[in-house]
């Protein structure tokens, strides 16, 4: 069986059945991802000598698009993990790399601050050396799978130098890390995404992440990963949000009439807009990872206009469905509306769509990003 066979199982018999719950109770998915662990899917791009499945981001954009399609909390974790993963894959240890392989190791990225809030390139959190350890103080924001990931790919000012950051594998058994209540949002409720605190955590100097101070290059190489996975949740939620509103459409009635709300040409118009943002966004995502395969001169660009269309998309797309299915759509059980909510983090979630278009419009004019 293919991985994606694989994960069509996972996702009909644990994941969608589970999405309802996930979202109404604020529950990790713990099920999916012990079910995601097993099957070798956790362990999608760790390398074959490692004993993963050697993928890469054209598959791990599959497999998440396919999860948010019922269940975008769950394809979240799913996306950090696989964010964090590329990073330790060229820089953790083999003995981690072989637990997250076997599927016995979550990550996640932990970036997001209060201090400097969605701009994560520029840590406010402290990393203090002493002797053969590192000493951490931090007030993150935010962490995907907080409490509940096995490590913490986590920013910091390095211990020595001018440069703005260097990045530690932070172990979830840390002394000194602090989770802070449960998360009651909006959307993406089931992600576990709460502040975390470092009190004087000590970790080993072995938990360097490349080198001291040399984070920012490390950012710049998951970047791409972070961008074009969350764009992958968005297209997915896209999916899902149409699938069930021309489910809705078709099998709803005018008893009087004789007729359906498909039969309305307004409906079908609003359906087709729809469907024509959501492709533009897949193309445009698709093109973003083909260009990155093939380094192309304007990955870059790409890299950052497919995540802000996406997250554009996915609001204007499930704002549709919303309209399209009326007053069902308000109905939990349906989905309509929490794939509405979820739709709602990934223009917020830094880099925000507003600064991305201000990078996109720096690159347009020949200035720096940064």
């Amino acid at each position: 069986m293919n991985p994606m066979e694989t994960l069509e199982k996972i996702v009909t018999d644990i994941i969608a059945p589970a999405a309802l719950d996930t979202d109404r109770e604020s529950r990790f998915p713990r099920a999916a991802i012990k079910a995601l662990g097993e099957s070798g899917l956790l362990g999608l791009i760790s390398a074959r000598e490692v004993g993963g499945l050697g993928g890469g981001l054209a598959e791990a954009s599959a497999v998440v698009r396919r999860i948010a399609q019922d269940c975008p909390s769950t394809a979240m974790v799913v996306c950090m993990h696989y964010c964090a993963t590329s990073l330790i894959e060229k820089h953790g240890s083999e003995a981690v790399r072989r637990d997250i392989a076997a599927g016995r190791h979550l990550s996640t990225l932990a970036f997001s601050e209060a201090g400097s809030r969605s701009h994560f390139w520029a840590p406010m959190s402290s990393a203090t050396a002493d002797g053969d350890e590192v000493v951490l103080d931090a007030a993150k924001s935010w962490i995907t799978s907080a409490g509940e990931a096995d490590s913490y790919v986590w920013s910091s000012r390095p211990t020595a130098g001018e440069r703005p950051c260097s990045l530690w594998l932070v172990p979830a058994a840390t002394v000194g890390l602090e989770f802070s209540g449960g998360f009651d949002g909006l959307g993406l409720r089931g992600n576990a995404s709460l502040p975390v605190r470092a009190n004087g955590a000590r970790i080993p100097r072995s938990a360097l992440l490349g080198e001291d101070g040399r984070g920012s290059d490390l950012m710049n190489a998951v970047l791409p990963w972070f961008a074009a996975l969350n764009a992958s949740s968005s297209v997915g939620l896209m999916n899902g949000a149409l699938t069930r509103a021309c489910a809705h459409v078709g099998a709803t009635r005018y008893a009087h009439l004789g007729s359906s709300l498909a039969d309305l040409p307004t409906i079908r118009a609003y359906l087709a807009k729809a469907r024509i943002r959501a492709d533009q966004a897949t193309t445009l995502l698709d093109d973003t990872i083909a260009a990155l395969a093939a380094g192309r001169e304007d990955a870059v660009l790409r890299v950052f206009q497919t995540k802000a269309a996406s997250a554009e998309a996915a609001l204007y797309v499930t704002d549709t469905a919303m309209r399209v299915c009326g007053g069902a759509a308000f109905r939990k059980e349906a989905g309509v509306e929490r794939l509405f909510r979820d739709a709602r983090a990934a223009s917020v979630m830094g880099p925000t769509s507003d600064v991305l278009y201000d990078f996109i419009g720096k690159i347009m004019l020949g200035l720096p990003i940064f």
